[in-house]
């Protein structure tokens, strides 16, 4: 039977992590837990944005009834000082499941989701 320190236990695991769906690390901020490194990222330009007075505010998450049983979670809404709202998704990888939602928001909700890349 083998017998392994806890440095060795930690350097395997460490080693061994699974990488998620799509090769995305989850990132926290301010309490916050974003999918990517990139939506991290734009979430902090925009808290940058907005100490800047350059928008209004923004939201995490908004999600968005589309159907019964039907929901698009969108990643940011911005509101901006011309009292405009974008809904924006930061993308790495679109799905189908995603190309089909954005396809019905925007008929639904007659608005454009902006994508990040």
């Amino acid at each position: 039977m083998e017998h392994w320190t806890v440095d060795d236990y930690k350097n395997f695991t460490n080693g061994n992590r699974r990488s998620s769906k799509y090769r995305a690390n989850k990132v926290s901020i301010d309490g916050h837990t974003f999918d990517s490194q990139k939506e991290a990222d734009y979430y902090c330009e925009l808290k940058l944005r907005l100490q800047g007075n350059e928008i209004n505010g923004f939201c995490l998450q908004p999600t968005f009834i589309l159907a019964p049983k039907l929901k698009y979670k969108a990643d940011f809404i911005v509101f901006h000082k011309d009292n405009s709202t974008e809904v924006i998704d930061v993308k790495g990888f679109k799905t189908k499941e995603y190309i089909a939602k954005k396809k019905v928001f925007e008929d639904k909700f007659n608005l454009k989701i902006t994508e990040i890349e």
